[in-house]
């Protein structure tokens, strides 16, 4: 069995920790505890998916905190903040692009889903934590509507 994700980014906090990396070690504790507040929350230890979906959560946060530092003439935060989402995103899988969330959709229509809500519940299991779910919205809008 695989090393479940958890023990991964304990193991890369201690290694952060041991090279001195501040911003590494800041951004890998802060995911930590929140992955901790998530299964004090659920009363349960947090799983793969789980732990990807607080991850993914705090890479859109530091996203949307550097585009509003960019707007804002804080080129220096906003660096920073991308620096950030880099660190959080080793432990992601890789994002998926526009035409491999249209393909899904696409699958998902040709299997029946013709109606919004049904379409949306069941793509966002599959693209979770690998594509935004506002444009992933906008994607299958475009396809109903196309």
């Amino acid at each position: 069995m695989s090393d479940p994700l958890k023990s991964q980014l304990q193991r890369s906090l201690n290694e952060a920790r041991k090279g001195r990396d501040r911003l590494r070690t800041v951004v890998l504790s802060t995911a930590l505890s929140d992955i901790r507040n998530h299964e004090i929350q659920d009363g349960k230890e947090a799983g793969d998916d789980a732990v990807r979906e607080v991850l993914a959560r705090g890479l859109k946060q530091r996203r949307e905190s550097a585009e509003q530092m960019r707007s804002g003439g804080r080129e220096d935060l906003a660096k920073k903040e991308e620096a950030e989402a880099a660190i959080l995103e080793e432990f992601l899988p890789p994002p998926l692009t526009e035409d491999e969330v249209r393909t899904i959709i696409q699958e998902l229509v040709t299997g029946g889903a013709d109606q919004m809500g049904p379409l949306m519940g069941q793509l966002m299991p599959r693209i979770k934590g690998r594509f935004d779910g506002k444009e992933a919205n906008r994607l299958v809008r475009e396809e109903l509507n196309g």
